[in-house]
């Protein structure tokens, strides 16, 4: 949850992602895989390595070191396809296992049930937008081809621009 709401992976990134696609020390992720799939991206702008912020990087480490126990525990019953998010026997997880876990975690928090993982990536994209980024930047960190998409079905108006006007007015005539 914390690696998609601060990098506005998709889903189907996420659960294809790959250790050793993950660079801790150097704080990035590459994604090269398409949405569920073994090869390539969907799209060349789909194909790209993003700077992980500080909080996604820790949570990252913390998930690792629990990994590594759990991998453990489990012993000749490992299957090991280097997945970042696995099962704890180290299955891919579908995308049922992952809409599950995602409800117990929105439930534990006092958000309810009705959220999508999906969601997570809107909330990346609607808070980037009122904090400076541009939308052209923001499409490439989402892997979109253009900024339709970014803008017209991701985007949300967290906070209210219609200001925007006033406060131009106020400066020029001030």
């Amino acid at each position: 949850m914390v690696l998609s709401v601060t990098t506005g992976l998709r889903t189907e990134e996420l659960r294809t992602l790959r250790w050793n696609e993950v660079d801790l020390d150097a704080s990035t992720v590459a994604v090269y895989r398409a949405p569920g799939a073994i090869t390539d991206t969907k799209t060349p702008k789909s194909r790209r390595v993003l700077l992980l912020p500080r909080t996604a990087v820790q949570v990252l480490n913390e998930h690792l070191n629990r990994q590594a126990e759990g991998r453990l525990q489990v012993g000749a019953l490992l299957q090991d396809h280097d997945l970042v998010f696995a099962s704890t026997t180290g299955t891919p997880l579908d995308h049922h296992n992952v809409r599950r876990e995602f409800r117990k975690i929105t439930q534990a928090a006092g958000l309810g049930n009705g959220w999508v993982p999906r969601e997570m990536r809107h909330i990346f994209v609607s808070l980037l937008s009122p904090n400076g980024t541009a939308l052209e930047d923001i499409a490439d960190l989402v892997g979109h081809k253009g900024t339709a998409t970014t803008e017209t079905v991701y985007r949300k108006v967290v906070v209210p621009e219609l200001r925007r006007g006033a406060e131009v007015m106020d400066r020029l005539f001030s």
